[in-house]
C-alpha cells in the first residue's frame, strides 16, 4: 500500500466553493469537461507537498472569485510513519500557513508526511524549453528523494540574492562577498550532490520491461559546463565578470537537465512529441519505483490529462504499471472511456461546472 490522500476538504480553493471527497487508496479517475475543476483537484493535494504545487500559483490566485475570502485545504493522510490530519491555507494579504495534526508547521515539513509526484500539460515541453523549467522538475524529483532538499535551496538563494546585491550595488569589499559565498558554497555543494544522488537512483529504479522508454540524465552547468568542485573558489574567481554581468553567472541556480532517449541515443529535444512524452512518464514511474522500494510505500502521484495523448496500449500499460505500484493516483480526462481499463481497480470522480462552480459526485 502506498501514501494516502483518506479524505480532501476544500474552501473557497479556485472553483470549488465547498467539499469534500473520500478516497480509498486506489487510483481515482477524475473525470469532466474542460474547465470543469478537475485540475483544480489535483492542485490541491500538490499543496500538501512543500512549495507552490504543480501550477506554482501565487497565495492570492488560489482563492476562489468573485469572492476572494481567503481559501484552506484539510486532508486526513496517511503518510510515512502515521496518519496525519493536514491543513494549509491562506487569508486575504497573507502568507500561506501550514498545521499538522493541528500545530503550526513549515512547508518544508510536508516533505516528512508524504511524498508527491506530478506531471502536468505544461511540462510536455520541458526538452525544448528554457533550462528554468528542467531545474524545477529535477528539484522535484530530488526533494522527493531528500526532505531537507528545498531547505538547502532557499538558504543558497537568500545567499546569492545578497552577493548579487552587492553586486548591484558595485560593492568592492573582498570580505562582505567572501562571507556570502561561503554560506552559497556550503548550500550549493549540498544540492548539487543531492540532485545528482537523485539522478543515481532514478538511473537505478529504471525498468527494462516497461513500456515506457528510458532515459539517460545528465546534470551540467551553464552551457554543458561541468559544475565546480569547489563552489567557493569558483565564485570567488568570478568575481569580476558577475560585477560586470551584474549578476552570478556560476553555481546550481545555472544548472541544466540533460535527457537522452537511452535505447535510440538521442537527445530528448530531439525526440518526437509522443517520444517526450513518453521519457517524461518513464521519469515518473521510476521516480515512484525508487521511492517504493526506498521508503516501503509508493508516493502520490498526480496525472493531470496525461492519457488523452496516449493510444490504448500505452494508456493500459502506464496503469498497470501505477497498480503495481500500489500507487494512488489521481488523473484526470474528459471522458470515461479513457479509464475503462482501469476496470474495478479505479474509482471515479465526476465533476460538472455549474455556474462557475465545482461540482463533484462520487
Amino acid at each position: 500500500m502506498g501514501l494516502v490522500v483518506a479524505s480532501l476538504q476544500l474552501s473557497h480553493f479556485r472553483s470549488h466553493r465547498a467539499g469534500r471527497l473520500g478516497f480509498d487508496g486506489r487510483p481515482v479517475a477524475i473525470v469532466g469537461p474542460n474547465g470543469a475543476g478537475k485540475t483544480n483537484i489535483l492542485e490541491a493535494v500538490s499543496l500538501l507537498s512543500p512549495g507552490r504545487g504543480l501550477r506554482r500559483a501565487a497565495v492570492e490566485d488560489l482563492a476562489r472569485r468573485p469572492e476572494a475570502l481567503g481559501w484552506k485545504i484539510s486532508a486526513s493522510v496517511q503518510g510515512l510513519t502515521a496518519a496525519h490530519e493536514l491543513e494549509t491555507w491562506a487569508e486575504p494579504g497573507e502568507a500561506r500557513q501550514v498545521r499538522i495534526d493541528g500545530k503550526a508547521a513549515t512547508q518544508a515539513s510536508l516533505g516528512r508526511v508524504l511524498r508527491i509526484l506530478w506531471l502536468v500539460p505544461a511540462m510536455d515541453r520541458l526538452w525544448i524549453e528554457a533550462a528554468e523549467g528542467r531545474r524545477r522538475f529535477l528539484d522535484r524529483m530530488t526533494l522527493s528523494f531528500f526532505p531537507d532538499h528545498a531547505e538547502h535551496s532557499l538558504a543558497y538563494d537568500k545567499a546569492m540574492r545578497d552577493r548579487n546585491r552587492l553586486i548591484k550595488d558595485q560593492v568592492t569589499d573582498a570580505h562582505w562577498y567572501a562571507a556570502l559565498e561561503a554560506q552559497m558554497a556550503e548550500a550549493g555543494q549540498k544540492i548539487t550532490a543531492h540532485r545528482r544522488a537523485a539522478i543515481a537512483r532514478i538511473a537505478t529504479a529504471a525498468d527494462p520491461a516497461s513500456a515506457f522508454p528510458s532515459a539517460e540524465l545528465t546534470l551540467t552547468g551553464p552551457e554543458g559546463t561541468t559544475e565546480p568542485d569547489d563552489l567557493a573558489i569558483a565564485l570567488a574567481e568570478g568575481r569580476r565578470r558577475d560585477i560586470a554581468a551584474g549578476r552570478t553567472l556560476i553555481g546550481p541556480h545555472r544548472a541544466d537537465l540533460l535527457a537522452r532517449y537511452s535505447a535510440k541515443d538521442v537527445p530528448a529535444d530531439q525526440c518526437s512529441t509522443g517520444e517526450q512524452k513518453a521519457l517524461l512518464i518513464s521519469l515518473i514511474l521510476a521516480n515512484a519505483r525508487a521511492l517504493a522500494q526506498d521508503l516501503g510505500k509508493a508516493p502520490i502521484l498526480l496525472l493531470d490529462e496525461v492519457a488523452a495523448h496516449l493510444d490504448e496500449n500505452r494508456r493500459a500499460a502506464l496503469y498497470d504499471e501505477i497498480c503495481a505500484l500500489g500507487a494512488q493516483a489521481l488523473m484526470t480526462g474528459t471522458e470515461a472511456e479513457l479509464f475503462v481499463t482501469l476496470g474495478n481497480r479505479a474509482q471515479t470522480l465526476q465533476i460538472a461546472d455549474d455556474h462557475g462552480t465545482s461540482k463533484v459526485t462520487q
